[in-house]
């Protein structure tokens, strides 16, 4: 019982399987797995993805913590997503961008994601890169730069919205140019 009190406080809802073993002091990997399947069967956990719970449905978690979630990597939310919101892109974009090591692209709790690739030499530079919702996210400028970085031919339909300058700063202090 202590273990889904102590589960069920905490304002995080999205677990991997070590954050539970590490949470409840579990070492042995079989108790881990055994106490993780009672508690999905009694509905206590709801199996997102393998190795991901929640402890709540779907629906009420925000979707780039999700995705975020999903990557479990070193990831910001950018690129696309960020340039739709500033209005710098016009069209609807279907999937959450986000930016890691590795690319793929995947769909959980009916949300569609895509994971852009960037090289690490420029992935962990936290040039225009913010924290302010809990988790990292590139401002319109280094979304914009990044953008350009993987096509260097991107069209941009709000382009008068763009802060040239600050890209073009971007640009250097990253390396891209």
């Amino acid at each position: 019982m202590y273990k889904i009190k102590e589960l069920l406080r905490l304002d995080q809802k999205l677990f991997h399987t070590k954050d539970l073993g590490r949470m409840w002091g579990i070492t042995n990997l079989n108790t881990l797995y055994t106490t993780i399947k009672r508690y999905t069967q009694r509905g206590i956990l709801i199996p997102v993805r393998k190795g991901l719970y929640a402890t709540v449905s779907l629906d009420r978690i925000d979707p780039v913590r999700l995705g975020i979630a999903v990557v479990h990597d070193y990831v910001y939310l950018g690129c696309e997503t960020v340039l739709v919101r500033e209005g710098v892109i016009f069209q609807a974009v279907q999937a959450i961008t986000l930016v890691s090591v590795k690319s793929r692209k995947f769909e959980v709790g009916g949300g569609n994601y895509i994971v852009r690739q960037l090289n690490p030499v420029f992935l962990y530079q936290t040039i225009g890169i913010n924290d302010s919702k809990g988790y990292l996210e590139a401002s319109p400028e280094r979304a914009v730069a990044d953008m350009l970085y993987f096509n260097p031919r991107h069209h941009f339909d709000g382009a008068d919205r763009i802060d040239w300058k600050a890209v073009k700063l971007i640009q250097k202090q990253m390396g891209y140019v």
